[in-house]
Formats: structure tokens, sequence, C-alpha cells
């Protein structure tokens, strides 16, 4: 369980999982990593360096949760109870089904990335970070991922390589407040974390663009240049209100690797945050399933083997969590199934991520659209099992009208 603590309630024998908040104007950035608090020292030692407030996880340190911070446990009606009071059942908020949530999500989702593509041409001609925009867009991402984790996940399944250097930074602030929602941050933590992924690549757009957008493989000199944006992106935010420790470790060490193979600084994971590791495998999942200017978006399965293969380099145990919190097969994917039919992945499945939720729509035998048709793969008499995922392209469909078609009322 993670808990948002004040460094006045820190007590010996808490894991901290990471700095939330830090006082602001202190000459150096400290990025934190987690650890178990041994002792008083440890604590004083923040203190001084101007910790405010910190994420601790109470499942793996020694020290209780705080009663204040437990859940309140409801108190016994003294009512007495009557033939109706036994038949009624209390009140439940009902759930925002994926079909309401997508209606507006999808509104959002386009309106997110024009701000972000108008932001990243300010930063280019030299102009500062509106962070007012960057703070009301991860808001909303993460509202939205709290209503129903599916309709913007969903989303970033569109793909446009003309648009990848801010979709790119959309896509990762979506998958980021999913995976953190999954992993049991609290709203106020998921909205730092998203916030972190929309600025950890805007460094880029104070880099030439001719590279950015370079339609080829880059040379090892261009790929020095590129490197650089890391340094340009804390540049433009340091020091600026509401850009808290966890935001810049966020921007300073996504592209650091456990082996210390990563860049800028080549630091090892012994000072790597949970933060920067969460960071680093959104990135590179992204990345490898996003159309780009140099190379065609690869299926997400693959990227998942890719950080799953890659151990020395990714957190092993995240990259698990993170293949169990998007499914093998994650939400608008379109996958053949064993009865020659195309399907649209509509809701994952935690206790089993190769039997989702899926939407029939396509007769890959003979090449036509049928009468869609919902099904849970995981039921217990089901038969129709997943072959693959397909590129929409290769039948021909555009995925962005399909979603429209099947999920908007």
């Amino acid at each position: 369980m993670l808990i948002a603590l004040p460094i006045s309630e820190l007590t010996p024998g808490m894991f901290v999982d990471s700095v939330t908040k830090q006082h602001e104007g202190l000459n150096s950035i400290k990025i934190k990593t987690s650890g178990l608090v041994r002792n008083q020292a440890i604590i004083k030692r923040l203190v001084t360096e101007g910790v405010l407030e910190l994420l601790i996880d109470f499942t793996k340190g020694d020290a209780a949760i705080p009663d204040k911070y437990k859940p309140k446990k409801s108190t016994p009606s003294q009512k007495p109870i009557t033939s109706s009071s036994k038949t009624k059942p209390p009140a439940v908020k009902p759930a925002i089904t994926l079909e309401q949530e997508f209606a507006k999500a999808s509104i959002s989702f386009e309106q997110h990335n024009r701000k972000l593509q108008a932001l990243y041409g300010d930063v280019t001609t030299g102009l500062s970070v509106n962070l007012k925009v960057i703070d009301e867009m991860a808001n909303d991402i993460v509202s939205s991922v709290f209503r129903n984790t599916s309709a913007m996940t969903i989303l970033t399944r569109v793909k446009d390589k003309h648009s990848y250097n801010w979709r790119h930074m959309v896509n990762c602030a979506i998958f980021t407040a999913v995976f953190a929602k999954y992993l049991g941050y609290k709203e106020e933590a998921v909205q730092q974390l998203a916030m972190g992924a929309l600025l950890h690549d805007l460094g880029q757009a104070k880099l030439p663009q001719g590279i950015i957008s370079r339609p080829s493989k880059l040379t090892g000199s261009e790929m020095d240049i590129i490197k650089r944006h890391v340094a340009q992106g804390l540049g433009l935010v340091k020091g600026e209100k509401g850009i808290t420790p966890l935001i810049l470790d966020m921007i300073v060490n996504h592209h650091e690797r456990l082996d210390g193979s990563g860049y800028p600084r080549g630091i090892t994971a012994e000072k790597l945050s949970r933060p920067a590791r969460i960071m680093a495998i959104v990135d590179v999942y992204d990345a490898l399933t996003a159309d780009r200017p140099h190379q065609e978006g690869d299926e997400p399965i693959n990227a998942l083997r890719y950080l799953l293969a890659h151990k020395e380099l990714f957190d092993a145990e995240l990259v698990q969590h993170f293949i169990k919190c998007l499914g093998v097969h994650p939400v608008g994917t379109i996958v053949k199934l064993t009865n020659e039919r195309l399907a649209l992945v509509l809701e994952g499945n935690k206790l089993n991520p190769i039997k989702p939720k899926v939407k029939l729509f396509y007769n890959a035998k003979h090449g036509h659209h049928v009468t869609p048709k919902d099904l849970d793969l995981n039921e217990s008499d089901q038969s129709i099992k997943i072959v693959s995922s397909i590129k929409p392209l290769d039948y021909q469909i555009n995925l962005a009208r399909l979603l429209k078609e099947h999920l908007l009322n």
C-alpha cells in the first residue's frame, strides 16, 4: 500500500518509494532512490535536504500503517433490521463503462496532442514551457484513467509517425497513469508521475528538428546530439513552481539502465528509483510500438518480449507487473482468433492475460465485416483462442474509424 506522508511522520522501518515534495530553492537536484529508513540519522538527513513529503510503501517496510491512514471500518447500524432493510442492497456508485468514457476520452486525446504540439513548437522557437497546460493535461488523463482504465489506453494504438514527438509523450503519460494505478499509487502521486511522463522528452524540442524527424537511422554523432535532450529538458523546468523531485527524477533518469549502460550519467540499479524504472519501461514500450519517422511500430507482444528478455536493462519485477497490467494483447489491439475472425481487444484479464474480452467484427477468411459480437475468452465453455495479433493495415482496416464505429454510441 502506497501512502504519501509528511516528513514529520516518517519513522525508522518505513520503506521510501520516492520523494514527492521537496523545499524549493535548493541549489542542487537531489535525485532520490527508494530504500528502507533504518534510523533517525537518515530522517535528519532528509530534513536537512529539504524533503517535505515522501511516498511510503507499507508492503515492503517493517513499520505499521499509522491509524489515521488505515481504511475506515464501517460501523454496524444501530437501527433494527427489518424485512425491507434485508432486501434493499446498499447504494453502489455506478461504474463508468468503456463506451461512456471513450466518448470523452477520444475528444480529450486529440486536444492533448494539439496542445502538446503547440507547446513543443513554442519551446522550439525559444519560449518557456507553459506548465499550467501540462498540469491540466496530466489531471485530465489521470481522471480518465481512474474512471475507466481502458478508454485512454485504447487510443494509444492509433498511430501517426508525423506527430510522434508529442504523441509519444501523451501516450507515455497514459501508460504511466494506468501502470501506476495498477501498482497501487494514490491519485495525487499518479498525477505527478503523469506530469513527469508528459515532460520527459520535451528537451527534444531544443534540438535540431532535422535530426529528430529524419526518416533514416541516425549516425553516432547524431545520436550524441539526441542524448542532449535530457539536459535540455531538465533546463526547461528546473526550479519552476510545481516541479517536484519525482518529476525531475523521471526526466533525468528515463534513459538510464540497471547495468549502467544508459545515459546521461551511466548510473546503475542501486541509484535508480522506482518512478525512473517505470518511466524507462513505458518510454521504451511506446517507442517500440509507435510509428516513427524512421521505423514502423512493432506489435505490443513483441515489445513486451523485448522488455522481458532484457533483465539487465529493465526492472524484471516491474516488467512482469507491466505485462499483467496491459495484458499480452493490450486493449485496442486487433487479434486473429482460431475461428478465422478478427476481434478488437476491449478489456484485459489480470488473472489470465491471454484471455481478454474482445469484440468480433471481421471474417478474415472471406475478407468482409460481420455483425459485431462481444466475447469473453475466459469463459469456461469458450473454446475460441487468440492465434496472433495483426496489423490493421494488413486487412486495410482504419483503426481510428473502427474504434469510433464500435465504441461511440
